[in-house]
């Protein structure tokens, strides 16, 4: 437990210096000897944690934001999830774009996806839970990408607008609540159409 504690604690502290670098320069320009220097460890200490800035930095956004959207009840609070989600972006939005910047948008959709299609599959099992739908693993899985690829496609390309246009925040937030809630359990239904 104390070795647990000690290894968060480490975490963290590396977390904050990446979001120090990250006010001065961009992530491509940012070493693992410059984040190891600013906490005062050794690079091995910094390489027993990570392997490498980007796995520090989706560390981080696991912790910061994909783990709390997994505590939500998707099927309840997905337009709740979703502007949390868009409020993070734009609260961290010197991260996002540096992120963007440096691994582009379909680097950094491949570097989220697998956590995108997890919360997806969640909320499409809920729904064909709720709705009593019995759909085949092939096609529910081609459905978990489909939305997931929707999903983060849509968000990305509003990370990639004017994320302080609130308008515009909410509208996207509202248009995926709908999309969601109507052709999520009108897919599965007709999944087992043959």
């Amino acid at each position: 437990m104390k070795h647990e504690l000690s290894s968060q604690i480490t975490r963290q502290m590396l977390v904050a210096s990446l979001r120090r670098q990250l006010e001065k320069k961009p992530l491509s320009k940012i070493t693992v000897s410059q984040i190891a220097e600013d906490c005062g460890i050794n690079r091995k200490t910094f390489y027993y944690h990570f392997e490498d800035i980007y796995a520090l930095l989706k560390w981080m956004l696991d912790q910061e934001a994909v783990e709390v959207v997994k505590k939500f009840d998707l099927l309840i609070d997905n337009r709740e999830a979703i502007q949390f989600v868009m409020d993070y972006v734009v609260s961290n939005k010197h991260i996002v774009n540096s992120a963007l910047d440096s691994m582009g948008r379909e680097a950094l959709k491949r570097f989220f996806f697998a956590d995108f299609m997890g919360i997806v599959e969640s909320y499409i099992d809920g729904v064909a839970a709720k709705d009593g739908i019995s759909v085949n693993e092939d096609y529910k899985h081609f459905v978990c990408e489909f939305f997931t690829e929707a999903i983060a496609g849509t968000i990305l390309a509003w990370c990639m607008g004017s994320q302080d246009d609130i308008p515009n925040r909410e509208r996207t937030a509202v248009y995926l609540e709908r999309v969601l809630q109507s052709a999520v359990p009108e897919a599965l239904r007709r999944g087992n159409e043959d």
